[in-house]
Parts: C-alpha cells; sequence; structure tokens
C-alpha cells in the first residue's frame, strides 16, 4: 500500500501517463520551433494516448451534434494542417507556440494535481505530519 509507483492506484497512473504524454509533446514541439528555418522541415506532434477503460475519464456525449461526438480524444490530434513556404517549410510559429502554451498549462495543472494527490495519500497511510 506504501508504493504508489505501480498501477495500484489508478488516478495517480493516469495522471502520470498523462504528464509523460506532456513532457514527451513538449520535446517535440520545441524541436519544430527549434527547426522553423530548415528548409524542408514538416512539423510533428504526437496523437494524445487513447483512454483506456477504467482509467480515465472520457467526456460523454449527449446529442450525436455535440463537437467529438463519435470521435476518440486521439482523432482530432491527427489533423493536420500545412502551410508551406517556399523553402518548403510547413512550420507555422503561432501554431506552435499554441500549442507550446496548451501543453504548459495542462503540464502544470496536472502536476499541482499529482503533488496534491499524493499528500493525500501520504496523509492517509501516517507518512506525513
Amino acid at each position: 500500500m506504501g508504493d504508489v509507483s505501480g498501477g495500484g492506484v489508478a488516478g495517480l497512473a493516469g495522471l502520470r501517463q498523462r504528464l509523460g504524454y506532456l513532457e514527451a509533446r513538449s520535446r517535440v514541439l520545441a524541436e519544430n520551433v527549434a527547426n522553423a528555418d530548415t528548409p524542408r522541415f514538416r512539423p510533428a506532434d504526437i496523437a494524445a494516448p487513447a483512454l483506456r477503460q477504467g482509467g480515465a475519464v472520457a467526456l460523454a456525449a449527449t446529442n450525436p451534434r455535440h463537437i467529438g461526438a463519435g470521435r476518440s480524444t486521439g482523432d482530432t490530434a491527427s489533423v493536420k494542417r500545412f502551410e508551406t513556404r517556399p523553402n518548403g517549410n510547413a512550420v507555422n510559429l503561432e501554431d506552435e507556440m499554441l500549442r507550446i502554451s496548451q501543453t504548459q498549462i495542462e503540464h502544470q495543472m496536472l502536476s499541482g494535481l499529482y503533488q496534491r494527490s499524493l499528500g493525500l495519500l501520504k496523509t492517509a497511510i501516517g507518512k506525513r505530519g
């Protein structure tokens, strides 16, 4: 019960998985920005991991006309649009900076939630005063 690094605590494991995805995505987006002037460079992105049964909570669509109804969360991440410059580079710095900001905000929020959850768990088992 004292080991929270395993899959025994599903909520913490889900948070840890999402944080890992966000860290990997930050590296890929930083590479895109670093190659903004590289000829024929195509930006990359990492699709969000699929929500597994019982792990994370998925949004419910109560009407088929809702945005994203009938789609998994990873579907929208696979849509790519490229505005290629004359040198063949397709990096749009405004889009990349927006993605970086969104990723950073989500990472900060989830890391705070993860730390609070660990603190509550430690308090519950008596390891914290």
